[in-house]
């Protein structure tokens, strides 16, 4: 780069964190305004919202389709149906999440009246990821602003038609001083976390989440890190293959396979691998064509987001096949269209700890064997993704795959910080404060002997 072409950069980086502070310092001005809102006024917030994303619909489904050819169908029901089914939950429970907690008083603290409030944590930022867009944006959104909160988004750049739609929708429904966007890269996603913002809630990979979390440290902020992680699903022997397929190929080509929780790879028993394998080549072909070309043709049939992403994709598919996995079906690659038919490998190595796990499994005994001697952030028993969509379920990783959960009373809580209250009423605490008079250490002795 050269000494004019960096300074042209660095002049239209710098007005951008010039507004970046500005927008953060009235957030910080106007949140203890929010601290003390009803829960009416946020179900307000929310229902602005939602009217803005039924008035989008069409746009939405539009700006899906220009950035990676995602059907309308399928942007139904990933991207806009969450967001209004997570805003129809909090609308059902938030004044109940709301109410303070009474707190049982312990032996020492008899007298006492004890309760946990949920209050706002202040100014959040939300960055969120390029796969599905509009659902991880407006998913925490709608947990920050139940919780009381303002917040920043940052929409992810990799999506541009995405993310100018998100920018638009947030500066018609909300005032800056609520909710603001911020597009850019990764100069913009650098300037936001050099802010002390109270919480962070970012979507993305492992790496970039260290980074957001040594950023958050520096300020002492909380984060909710929703990360990437393998998705194995095991299938037993007294698995319904037929079910199981389905439900397999569903979950894994959905989004051409840009799924978070999406299963990456199958232990099958081996008793039914061919049976299954059979089964599994003829599900491909009846839902997305017989072959490459009438997969590319096919309009259910979603591309890989961009050039860099589906040469990464290539790297891996060439490195599997040179370190002895076998091609069952698929393989096929347009660079040109970032098109990679839907593939089938056997005899792959395993992964790391997983974000979700799935196990088909007719035998509930072998279900709850697998589920009792493994590890993940979440889990199905014969289906797959749709825990995603449980209102009720905590939804986030483990170790690599994450850090906290989202969704429901677990995304409000995400954004709130649980104060304790004590109030005293009539306890006699003050029977053990100085001067410790020999009465005072008879009583002291006393309740040492009766609480140990």
């Amino acid at each position: 780069m050269t000494a004019d072409a960096a300074n042209t950069v660095l002049a239209q980086v710098e007005p951008a964190h010039d507004e970046i502070r500005a927008v953060f310092a009235r957030q910080q001005a106007f949140a203890p305004r929010l601290r003390h809102a009803s829960a009416a006024e946020r179900l307000a917030r929310l229902e602005r919202l939602r009217k803005a994303l039924l008035a989008r619909r069409e746009q939405i489904q539009r700006a899906a389709a220009a950035d990676f050819r995602k059907p309308p169908e399928e942007v139904e029901l990933s991207e806009i149906f969450p967001v209004l089914h997570e805003i129809t939950h909090v609308r059902r429970h938030l004044r109940r999440w709301m109410k303070p907690k009474w707190v049982r008083p312990t032996l020492a603290m008899l007298g006492t009246r004890a309760e946990i409030r949920y209050e706002p944590k202040g100014v959040c930022l939300i960055i969120s990821s390029w796969n599905y867009p509009f659902n991880l944006s407006f998913g925490p959104l709608v947990s920050a602003i139940a919780a009381g909160n303002t917040v920043i988004l940052k929409p992810s750049e990799l999506t541009p038609h995405c993310s100018r739609l998100i920018r638009e929708i947030v500066e018609e429904t909300f005032p800056p001083e609520e909710v603001a966007v911020f597009e850019g890269g990764v100069e913009v996603a650098s300037a936001l976390l050099s802010l002390p913002f109270n919480h962070i809630f970012f979507t993305g990979s492992p790496a970039v989440g260290k980074v957001v979390m040594e950023a958050a440290a520096r300020h002492l902020a909380s984060v909710t890190l929703e990360l990437g992680g393998k998705s194995p699903a095991i299938v037993d022997a007294s698995a319904n293959l037929d079910k199981t397929v389905r439900n397999l190929v569903w979950s894994k080509f959905a989004n051409n396979g840009q799924t978070c929780i999406a299963p990456d790879h199958v232990y099958v028993h081996a008793s039914v691998r061919a049976e299954f394998l059979d089964k599994l080549k003829a599900r491909i072909r009846r839902v997305y064509g017989a072959d490459a070309a009438a997969q590319r043709s096919s309009p259910d049939y979603c591309r890989i987001v961009n050039a860099r992403h589906f040469e990464r994709l290539r790297g891996l598919l060439e490195d599997a096949l040179q370190r002895g996995a076998r091609l069952v079906t698929g393989g096929e690659l347009v660079a040109e269209e970032c098109f990679i038919a839907p593939t089938v490998l056997v005899d792959v190595n395993g992964r790391p700890k997983p974000l979700a796990l799935y196990v088909y499994a007719e035998d509930r005994a072998v279900a709850e064997q697998v589920l009792g001697n493994t590890s993940a952030g979440g889990s199905c028993v014969n289906h797959s993704l749709v825990h995603f969509l449980h209102g009720n379920l905590p939804f986030g990783g483990v170790n690599h795959s994450g850090l906290g959960n989202a969704h429901g009373v677990f995304g409000f809580r995400a954004f709130s910080h649980e104060r304790a209250v004590l109030v005293d009423r009539y306890s006699s605490t003050h029977l053990l404060f100085p001067p410790y008079t020999a009465r005072a250490r008879a009583l002291i002795r006393l309740v040492s002997r009766f609480l140990a």
